[in-house]
């Protein structure tokens, strides 16, 4: 007897879809090189002069970075928030810390690992994209603060510190400043003394830019000193 071809089916499984990558939940979530850590008050995330082998990402709360010259005198060199990166500079081939950095509020930040950064950078368009909009963001900043130091007034610069604490743009009102500054470190972020600091929160508060209700808390109209140095509220004494 002739025996019939026995004819064999193969089933195919339809192919698993890939997760689409999220920054969001990348930046959110612990995993491989990605570490998540709370910082109290005035606890320091990395020291000046340590070795610089990871990215920070704040999830919650503010972040100051300062500078110690040899001299031993301090400059706050930035505030940062949350959604900002920082200690970027290790992607650069930076061996040690340029600046300290110290939460200012609880934080919630995100440490991730040299390494970790480098591979999602390389695989992951959309993280890289978000990334580098980070960079040219921080990039115009620290232009924007030169420019401020060079030409601006010590009041325009004081103002400009207070609505950028605020996040002043981000969302298009400025928040109430929770976290503790003093006048002595507006004085570190601007370049002037604490006397002069405390001549102009006096004016504006004078003026009803700014308020004390057990935290400071800046209106969009002190915008008008950054955009216009009316009479009213120019300067009658001697500039730095």
């Amino acid at each position: 007897m002739r025996r019939q071809a026995v004819r064999r089916y193969e089933i195919k499984m339809p192919a698993k879809r890939k997760t689409p990558f999220d920054p969001k939940t990348f930046l959110t979530t612990p995993g491989s090189g990605r570490t998540i850590a709370s910082y109290r008050k005035d606890q320091v995330v990395y020291s000046q002069g340590a070795v610089a082998d990871a990215v920070f990402f704040i999830q919650k709360g503010k972040v100051k970075l300062t500078v110690v010259s040899e001299q031993g005198k301090e400059a706050v060199v930035a505030v940062l928030s949350p959604d900002e990166f920082c200690g970027e500079g290790c992607l650069a081939a930076q061996p040690r810390r340029m600046a300290t950095a110290t939460a200012m509020t609880d934080c919630d930040i995100m440490r991730l690992e040299k390494a970790a950064v480098v591979r999602t950078l390389h695989k992951e368009p959309t993280f890289a994209e978000m990334f580098v909009s980070h960079l040219l963001a921080r990039s115009i900043r620290v232009e924007e603060d030169l420019v401020d130091q060079l030409f601006n007034s010590s009041e325009k610069r004081l103002a400009r510190a207070l609505l950028l604490l605020a996040n002043f743009g981000k969302e298009g009102k400025p928040e109430p400043i929770l976290a503790k500054v003093t006048q002595e470190m507006l004085a570190d972020m601007i370049g002037t003394t604490r006397s002069r600091v405390s001549f102009f929160m006096n004016k504006f508060r004078r003026l009803g830019l700014i308020d004390y209700n057990g935290h400071l808390e800046v209106h969009p109209s002190l915008l008008s000193v950054v955009l216009h140095e009316h009479p009213h509220i120019a300067d009658d004494t001697s500039e730095d």
